[in-house]
């Protein structure tokens, strides 16, 4: 039983994976912020563009 609690207070596996996790969800953090702003962005341009063409009269 000693040398399982050794083991296991020695193994790094499960540090190693909350690393990982943290990483991906900074990194899924950062991907939701750039496309919202883009989005936004994007958006803008095309109501930009919307309005300079104007409506077309109905026939």
């Amino acid at each position: 039983m000693r040398a399982f609690l050794t083991t296991f207070a020695r193994n790094e596996s499960g540090a190693t994976a909350i690393e990982y996790g943290l990483i991906a969800a900074g990194i899924a953090v950062a991907i939701a912020m750039v496309v919202g702003t883009v989005g936004t962005k994007l958006t803008g341009m095309f109501q930009g563009v919307s309005d300079k063409l104007g409506t077309t009269p109905a026939t």
